[in-house]
């Protein structure tokens, strides 16, 4: 005996099936693959480009070169200026001591050189190097032509101009370096005189 109460078994259409199809599980999966696959050359991108400025940034010594890190020589010397020794009413084109001076009225800290401290100095052996980078650095920048370039920071916490000085691609610092009267920047002063 057949049952009338009973209907035969569909498949309601409108209810969503819990898996989805074959092919959207691909096109989500690809989906996916293509976000994964761009982070990944993107990083490797980033860590080289920190990894060389972290090179650049570091002298042969291994210390932070801070000032003159990244500068560009320019293509020819075109500034001069008549300079003297710095005094209290003058301050336009004048010599401060082996590493500072100013130019057109403007307070320039050579970056890529310490020399010894002049106000005051530590000891006599100071005062008497840091007079003659003084006097040599006024006969180098009265020499001729120079060029001033920025380096990675423009000014320091003074104030004073961040500049290396050239003259034909070669630094003035690395002049006073080479005859005892400065030393390169590491990032730290140090002292100049004896025990210290």
């Amino acid at each position: 005996m057949a049952q009338r109460n009973v209907l035969p078994f569909r498949k309601n259409r409108n209810v969503a099936n819990d898996r989805p199809s074959t092919n959207a599980s691909q096109s989500a999966l690809r989906h996916h693959r293509s976000h994964l696959g761009r982070g990944i050359p993107t990083a490797i991108v980033w860590a080289v480009v920190i990894a060389a400025a972290g090179w650049l940034y570091l002298d042969r010594d291994g210390h932070l070169d801070s000032a003159a890190a990244f500068v560009k020589a320019p293509s020819h010397d075109a500034l001069s200026a008549s300079f003297a020794l710095c005094s209290d009413s003058h301050r336009t084109n004048c010599v401060v001591d082996g590493d500072t001076f100013w130019f057109n009225g403007q307070k320039i800290r050579i970056a890529d050189i310490d020399t010894p401290e002049l106000s005051p100095p530590r000891c006599e052996a100071e005062r008497i190097k840091g007079e003659a980078a003084k006097s040599r650095l006024l006969v180098l920048l009265n020499a001729g032509k120079f060029s001033l370039a920025a380096g990675f920071r423009d000014e320091d916490k003074y104030g004073r101009k961040l500049r290396t000085v050239s003259r034909a691609g070669h630094s003035l610092g690395d002049v006073l370096v080479s005859e005892g009267l400065a030393r390169s920047w590491d990032g730290a002063r140090h002292g100049w005189c004896q025990g210290q």
